[in-house]
């Protein structure tokens, strides 16, 4: 039993999302399944998630998830996202993450304000703006583009220099997503917007969920309470005879 409620609401959001009856191990560890319709990863890759001393993983087929299920037993809980540690168990052949996974309990909210620059809703103008001077990498990082609550926007003149807003996943989650313009960066703006977007998610029962890979994104969301509870990571695996260490397969016995 968790008894960590916060952390208990984010495992049964994964749990949904595997698409397969299957758990967090109670005494820690990793549970294993086949899924085709996880939605931890893209389709034919592994998708990985540890929160707190446990893990779940997906794989696309009853013998990827038997490959995996014989490697990753007696690995702790905080190497099943390892990328450099997983390479010497399993043929990784492209990675996505990982990225932090991080939950806000409605007690835990530290709401920031600015005194000089007031956060209004916006409109799929300001999005489009925002999103337009923004480096390709930053906006595919962000996913403002997806959100289907109001963005919380700054703006500055007429141009708008920070957004945050969420999408609605499954299990009552709003998925956080934040961006401020690079020439505006360092000012609070980022942190403003997204305890908008937070308060919003909260008043209608939503379990705010910050994913991020970036440090100054992790910044922020300690900065308005979220807790990391955890990390995701996806993996493409290529063929089993690709996976050598030093010249030796680990499967090996000696």
């Amino acid at each position: 039993m968790v008894d960590d409620p916060l952390l208990a609401r984010a495992r049964q959001v994964w749990r949904g999302l595997s698409g397969v009856a299957m758990d967090f191990p109670a005494d820690g560890g990793v549970d294993v399944a086949a899924s085709t319709g996880s939605l931890l990863c893209p389709p034919g890759w592994v998708g990985i998630v540890a929160l707190g001393d446990a893990a779940i993983v997906t794989a696309p087929t009853d013998n990827w998830a038997a490959t995996v299920r014989e490697m990753l037993p007696g690995m702790p809980a905080e190497s099943f996202t390892d990328v450099d540690r997983l390479r010497t168990v399993l043929p990784v052949a492209e990675v996505l993450g990982p990225a932090s996974l991080a939950y806000l309990d409605a007690d835990d909210v530290r709401p920031a304000q600015l005194d000089t620059t007031e956060v209004v809703r916006g409109d799929q103008v300001d999005l489009a703006t925002l999103l337009a001077s923004a480096t390709v990498d930053d906006a595919d990082e962000c996913g403002l583009a997806e959100i289907d609550s109001s963005p919380f926007v700054v703006r500055h003149g007429d141009q708008c220099v920070a957004a945050a807003g969420y999408r609605r996943w499954p299990e009552r989650v709003a998925h956080m997503c934040v961006l401020t313009a690079a020439d505006h960066r360092g000012r609070g703006l980022a942190r403003a917007v997204a305890s908008a977007a937070v308060t919003d998610a909260l008043a209608g029962g939503l379990l705010p969920q910050w994913r991020a890979r970036p440090q100054p994104s992790r910044r922020v969301a300690r900065a308005l309470g979220f807790r990391q509870l955890g990390t995701q990571l996806s993996v493409r695996l290529g063929e089993l005879g690709t996976l050598t260490v030093d010249g030796a397969d680990p499967r090996a016995t000696s």
